[in-house]
């Protein structure tokens, strides 16, 4: 006689689901509840986590660097402008062997305007000291950033190629000379006037307002004195 396997009954097998469903819920409901205490913890617990299996070190900062880059956005910092209006006479003569026989006369009123500044491209490490919240930063020297002729203000005011027009027919290249010859003499002007100690106080005063914005609570700037011939020799021109 064959033997008859026990039959499990109905209720048997309906609590077991039951139990296995609950353990099931109870497991996603954990599951659920981890879920939202991570994302309330936020960054709490990706530093909790961090620091568990390590963190990198802080980068670090040259501040050094920060401070120029800062000055350096300001490129060419002018602080100081002169114009002036100057007379230049010019004159060409026409010769024969040794006996001139006629001279060319041009009056030419220029109008002109130099520009002074610093150059902060000139910067370097080396010219800037951070400690805490002070800095000391010394700036390149002041120096004509340009010059130009207004050819629209200014004009030829007289042209005259002596008796008999004798004299050559010369005004462009009188006009370029006296152009030239105008230029230099605006810009001897404003270099005797002061033009650069001007530019040397503005920007000390626009480089302090830039630093102590950034928050730097005392800031001292230097800047080199410049002399008369060097500041004839910085000028730029602009044809």
């Amino acid at each position: 006689m064959g033997q008859n396997k026990p039959k499990r009954s109905w209720k048997g097998v309906h609590l077991l689901r039951m139990v296995q469903l609950g353990l099931a819920g109870s497991m996603l409901l954990t599951g659920l509840l981890i879920l939202v205490s991570v994302w309330r913890s936020g960054d709490r617990w990706v530093s909790a986590l961090g620091n568990w299996f390590g963190q990198p070190p802080p980068p670090k900062v040259d501040v050094q660097s920060v401070v120029i880059q800062q000055v350096r956005n300001v490129s060419e910092l002018t602080t100081a402008t002169f114009t002036m209006q100057a007379v230049v006479p010019a004159s060409q003569d026409s010769t024969v062997g040794s006996w001139v026989v006629g001279t060319t006369k041009l009056l030419y009123i220029a109008y002109g305007e130099v520009r002074a500044g610093v150059d902060l491209s000139k910067l370097r490490t080396e010219n800037v000291q951070v400690v805490g919240e002070q800095v000391r930063i010394q700036l390149p020297p002041p120096q004509l950033l340009d010059s130009k002729i207004d050819v629209s203000r200014s004009t030829v005011y007289d042209y005259n190629r002596g008796v008999l027009n004798l004299g050559p027919d010369v005004a462009p290249q009188l006009q370029t000379l006296a152009q030239q010859q105008a230029l230099k003499t605006i810009q001897t002007a404003a270099c005797q006037n002061g033009l650069l100690t001007t530019a040397n106080d503005r920007a000390k005063l626009v480089v302090t307002q830039l630093l102590t914005t950034a928050g730097y609570k005392q800031v001292s700037v230097e800047m080199a004195a410049s002399s008369i011939e060097a500041c004839l020799a910085s000028g730029r021109t602009e044809k």
